[in-house]
C-alpha cells in the first residue's frame, strides 16, 4: 500500500522566539499584540502576556529547535528504523544540516511523512528557510504541483478518509490503534517551558523521536504491516 522503506518520517518541534512576552522587542510586542486579538476572543481569562507561549506555532513569531527523521529499513518481524535529530539553538544551523541530509536522501520516488505535516510541519519548515533565505529542498517545495505530485503523506489526512471536520491528535490516533503512546513524558504545550525554563534540549528531542517512531509505526498499521520491535529502533 505505501513504499515504507522510500519514506521519510518527521517531526519539528517548535518554541516562541524569546522566553516571554517581556523579552521581545517594542516592535515584536505590537505585532503580538496584533496576531493575539484574534486567539483571545474565545480566551478571556487571558492576556497578549500570557498566551505568548503559544506563538512558536506560528512560523513569524517562532523557531524551530529540533527536526527528528526516521526511516525504515527491512520487512517484516525483521523490520527496523533508523533515527536521526537536528537539534540546537541555532535554527539556521540546524536548517542548513537538515537540507544537506535531505539532499543526500531524496530522489525519485521518496517521500516525506508526517501528522499534520501539510498543516504544520512541512509549510512551517519552508517558512523558517526563508526567513533564513535558504533554498527549499525539493522534497518541499510544492509550489507549481499538481496534488498527485506532492510527495507528501499526512497520518492525520489518511486518518480522515475525506472527512475534512475531523482532527485526531497524534496521541488519539495512536491509541485507538494500540500503538504506546509518545505523550508519557510531555506535551507540545510545554515544550516551549522545556526550552526556556528548562533549558533541557535533550529532553525535547527524545520526545521529538518519540512522535516519529509513532508516526511511522501509524503508518505501518495503516498499511497493514507489522510494527517496528522496540529493540529495532536505532539512533545514530
Amino acid at each position: 500500500m505505501f513504499p515504507f522503506n522510500n519514506i521519510l518520517f518527521l517531526d519539528i518541534e517548535t518554541v516562541p522566539q524569546s522566553p516571554s512576552f517581556e523579552d521581545l522587542p517594542e516592535e515584536w510586542r505590537a505585532l503580538w499584540e496584533l496576531k493575539a486579538q484574534s486567539l483571545l476572543r474565545s480566551r478571556e481569562e487571558e492576556t497578549v502576556a500570557t498566551i505568548y507561549p503559544r506563538a512558536g506555532i506560528y512560523a513569524e513569531f517562532g523557531k524551530i529547535v529540533c527536526i527528528s527523521c526516521g526511516f525504515l529499513t527491512g520487512a517484516g518481524e525483521a523490520k527496523k528504523i533508523t533515527l536521526k535529530s537536528f537539534a540546537g539553538d541555532n535554527e539556521k544551523e540546524l536548517l542548513l544540516a537538515f537540507n544537506e541530509m535531505l539532499g543526500k536522501w531524496g530522489g525519485t520516488g521518496r517521500l516525506l511523512c508526517a501528522h499534520n505535516g501539510k498543516e504544520f510541519d512541512f509549510p512551517y519548515l519552508c517558512r523558517r528557510m526563508i526567513i533564513h533565505s535558504i533554498a527549499i529542498p525539493g522534497l518541499l517545495h510544492i509550489a507549481g504541483k499538481k496534488p498527485w505530485e506532492v510527495p507528501h503523506l499526512d497520518t492525520m489526512e489518511l486518518w480522515k478518509f475525506g472527512d475534512f471536520k475531523s482532527y485526531t491528535s497524534l496521541n488519539l490516533l495512536a491509541r485507538s490503534l494500540g500503538i504506546p503512546t509518545p505523550k508519557d513524558d510531555i506535551d507540545g504545550s510545554r515544550v516551549w517551558e522545556v526550552y526556556w525554563k528548562e533549558k533541557n534540549l535533550d529532553r525535547i528531542v527524545t520526545y521529538c523521536q518519540k512522535d516519529v517512531v509513532t508516526v511511522a509505526q501509524i503508518l505501518l498499521r495503516m498499511g497493514g504491516e507489522s510494527l517496528v520491535k522496540e529493540e529495532n529502533i536505532q539512533i545514530r
